[in-house]
């Protein structure tokens, strides 16, 4: 399959993150990338929603956990047969793909069984054996396919028929015996130019006569055959080799093993392991949703480079990365954030500058490679701005925002006032929803002295709402840090109004005291001209733990 590469914010996504997944993905494809697409660790916030929705730009493609699944790992797609194939096609396609196994599907591409090796020289076994008088389920398009016939004339060609297969090796008189004791709607002759044979199979009415090694059949024959309905097939091999054919005549999905049970696209690489392992052949079949074989999963693929890598963006900390990031290649990361422990197996291109917003810098990479920005694409990227700058009124917002605000406010038509003032309208309406989504909307977890802790934030245009709430704010962050670990839970509520923020925090009690902001309540503080969790609020968390932790 090919590789996809995945532009992903961080967990939790803000609008930013969201607007810069996705200007960034069309920068990469308009340069040339063409598999490339805009994805997101979570789910769109309000004022996301609002954005896209309002620029008719589609929301990037939601991707819960990038935990190893197969559709990661799998390698380009693989042959497989149709149930009604003949077994001698089939086989021949397994040698010539070089497949240990071949999936065995219906019309509609579902899967059926497995034909491997194995299956077969179990199978095959029964049709063979010389204990018992062989059955095959074949028809009469099936057998021309298989011995590549000549047909003279062909009856319910299609029509799947349990055949008795009879060589007229005999004398004349002992063959008829043994065509007589049969009932000859099922059988098969096979015999070479003996044209009493011919004949009398034929007024027999047996379902099928195969003339071996070329032999023409006569025109009185072939009328008689055309007046009883026996098909007529001419073998271009001997008799021996004929009868050989006929049993590969019969569909593959007779030689399948159905107890090897498939993955799914989406299931981890543990399972695929363990199915593997029950698979004789080493191998299963892949199902995508509608239970349609697309692939085969062996053990190569176990240890195959993934098919998909991630540039990051708005962030740089594995801690703060779609979980499972871990596992692939990061080509880019593209932040404005502080560094965080981060490493890399290769060389990648890193770009993280001192601005208010990640869209600043993807807006600005648009100019540097000379390519225009679409006028959606600018209106979004002015967004993302707008968006994690509070209008241009944060305290991380930089004269390079400023400026690429305006630039981005021309191409796009809109005025940059009114603008904001919608996007910030639409934000407010975190206020209402359940606590726990309004704690996990924009949750960043961040680390200090080996203790990890998080920090969530909304803006608002009134704290009032939430701070009515504030005993369930208080719980659910308490619950929060208990299950988590965490050193300290935090809710930044920024107040776009009156560009102040509360904080709600819950954490040690040694910690909590040290926090001298007014207090609005127990656990809730008054952070008056705060408006900056990345700026203001975070490296003073982080002073604070450092302090309280010393020894």
């Amino acid at each position: 399959m090919n590789e996809m590469v995945y532009v992903i914010g961080h967990k939790n996504p803000d609008t930013d993150s969201l607007v810069a997944a996705t200007a960034y993905a069309h920068l990469k494809r308009e340069l040339g990338l063409t598999r490339c697409m805009a994805a997101r660790a979570g789910t769109m916030s309000p004022q996301a929603e609002y954005v896209f929705e309002r620029l008719g730009i589609p929301f990037p493609h939601f991707i819960p956990d990038l935990i190893p699944k197969v559709e990661y790992y799998m390698g380009s797609g693989a042959k497989m047969v149709d149930r009604g194939t003949p077994l001698w096609d089939a086989l021949s396609m397994m040698n010539q793909s070089g497949q240990k196994a071949l999936p065995i599907v219906d019309s509609d591409g579902r899967y059926r069984a497995m034909l491997h090796y194995s299956s077969f020289a179990q199978n095959i076994l029964k049709k063979i054996n010389p204990h018992k008088k062989a059955v095959i389920p074949t028809s009469v398009s099936r057998l021309q396919a298989t011995i590549k016939a000549q047909p003279v004339c062909a009856f319910r060609a299609d029509e799947q028929f349990k055949a008795h297969v009879l060589v007229a090796a005999l004398e004349t008189e002992s063959f008829k015996r043994h065509l007589d004791a049969e009932s000859t709607d099922n059988v098969i002759v096979i015999v070479g130019d003996r044209v009493d044979v011919q004949r009398y199979a034929i007024e027999s009415k047996v379902r099928v006569v195969i003339v071996s090694n070329g032999a023409l059949l006569g025109r009185e024959l072939k009328e008689l055959a055309e007046a009883n309905g026996v098909s007529v097939l001419v073998s271009p091999y001997d008799t021996s080799s004929t009868s050989l054919l006929v049993i590969y005549s019969t569909p593959v999905e007779t030689m399948g093993d159905e107890t090897i049970y498939p993955v799914r696209l989406h299931e981890t690489l543990r399972r695929a392991r363990e199915a593997i392992a029950e698979s004789p052949s080493r191998s299963v079949p892949v199902l995508d949703d509608d239970d349609r074989v697309v692939g085969l999963f062996d053990e190569g693929d176990l240890i195959r480079e993934p098919t998909i890598s991630l540039i990051l963006v708005d962030h740089n900390e594995l801690g703060q990365a779609v979980d499972g990031a871990e596992h692939y290649r990061i080509l880019e990361v593209i932040d404005h954030h502080r560094l965080g422990a981060f490493s890399t197996r290769y060389p990648i291109t890193f770009i993280n500058r001192v601005v208010g917003s990640t869209s600043t810098i993807v807006a600005s990479m648009y100019r540097d490679a000379k390519v225009p920005i679409p006028r959606g694409m600018a209106a979004l990227l002015l967004a993302g701005i707008l968006s994690d700058t509070l209008i241009l009124k944060s305290a991380t917002v930089t004269d390079q925002d400023r400026e690429m605000a305006e630039y981005l406010s021309t191409i796009a038509d809109l005025e940059i006032d009114e603008f904001g003032s919608d996007l910030m309208s639409s934000a407010s309406l975190v206020a209402s929803k359940p606590v726990p989504e309004i704690i996990g909307l924009d949750m960043k977890e961040y680390s200090a002295v080996d203790l990890s802790f998080t920090v969530s934030q909304v803006e608002v245009h009134s704290p009032d709402e939430i701070l009515e709430r504030q005993s369930d704010v208080l719980a659910e962050l308490a619950s929060l840090r208990e299950h988590g670990g965490h050193y300290l839970c935090a809710l930044m509520v920024t107040d776009i109004t009156e560009l102040s923020s509360v904080l709600f925090v819950q954490g040690d009690k040694e910690f909590v005291s040290m926090l001298r902001f007014p207090r609005l309540g127990e656990c809730v503080f008054e952070l008056k001209d705060v408006l900056s969790r990345k700026k203001q609020l975070v490296p003073l968390l982080i002073e604070l733990i450092e302090k309280a932790t010393e020894t």
